[in-house]
């Protein structure tokens, strides 16, 4: 087991197990507004300082990372769940019209990147976590498509493809039954680059405001509430801005980590 891929699970697991640990206990509730100690640096009582509304931070990161992470999982779980069977339908059906339509589809929806997406659903719904799921997924939607195609249409040409044809299996059944198992590996660490673009998407999306919507904590509305205050109260973008990184790091060692895992050719070059 490679190394990026102990520290990047490692990571990962910190801010899942701080998510986790949310629902059940945080040092203060995070709602909770202490105007004499605003602003206060960390300290014994507040390990992480506390806001210009005196809320204790860490009770803040804490929550806003089960935000982050259940935006960033609904909307990559829309992605695939839309784009996977679009990508082997394309595949299945190379040439064709239907081909052309999912393709040039795709293509629409990349001319669009999700913030766009977001403030076209925002003037129509209004801001909120919900839109910003839907926003984040819709982008993830050809992302998936376009790698599923990719990855089975070498496939389609391979012998035990021609064995299944000759039993007399159709499109359909070969794509579930021999195609997906044998792209999984490659859509599983997709999955995990596109969870952590998914974090940095709503992070951005909070911070132009068309997130989580107060009093619901994200990190990227904490980042915008700090920018007027970095010259005396650093923490409160250093934080949170930490809490990205920290975890956007860990998902990408860890996408790495599983690719090299998962694909013998890595493995057996690296011995």
């Amino acid at each position: 087991m490679s190394r990026n891929l102990v520290l990047g699970t490692a990571l990962s697991s910190l801010v899942v197990l701080a998510a986790v640990l949310s629902f059940l206990w945080t040092p203060y509730d995070h709602t909770a507004l202490d105007i004499p100690n605003k602003l206060k640096p960390p300290n014994a009582a507040n390990w992480l300082g506390t806001d210009h509304f005196g809320r204790d931070m860490a009770s803040m990161i804490m929550v806003g990372a089960r935000t982050s992470i259940a935006v960033a999982l609904v909307a990559v779980g829309i992605g695939m769940a839309a784009g996977i069977p679009l990508g082997l339908t394309a595949a299945a059906r190379k040439g064709s019209w239907l081909d052309e339509l999912i393709m040039r589809g795709n293509d629409l929806v990349f001319a669009f990147p999700s913030l766009v997406i977001a403030i076209l659903i925002t003037a129509i719904f209004g801001a909120g976590a919900i839109n910003a799921i839907i926003a984040i997924g819709i982008f993830n939607i050809p992302v998936f498509a376009r790698i599923t195609r990719g990855a089975a249409l070498s496939l389609w040409e391979r012998e035990f493809i021609m064995a299944a044809r000759v039993a007399g299996k159709g499109a359909a059944r070969i794509s579930a039954e021999h195609i997906l198992p044998n792209v999984a590996n490659l859509l599983i660490v997709q999955g995990t680059i596109q969870f952590s673009l998914g974090i940095l998407a709503e992070a951005g999306l909070s911070y132009v405001g068309l997130g989580a919507q107060p009093p619901t904590p994200s990190w990227g509305r904490m980042l915008a509430d700090a920018q007027t205050m970095v010259s005396f109260a650093p923490h409160l973008a250093l934080i949170p801005g930490c809490a990205i990184i920290l975890t956007v790091l860990g998902l990408n060692l860890m996408g790495d980590g599983l690719r090299d895992w998962l694909d013998p050719r890595i493995r057996v070059a690296r011995t």
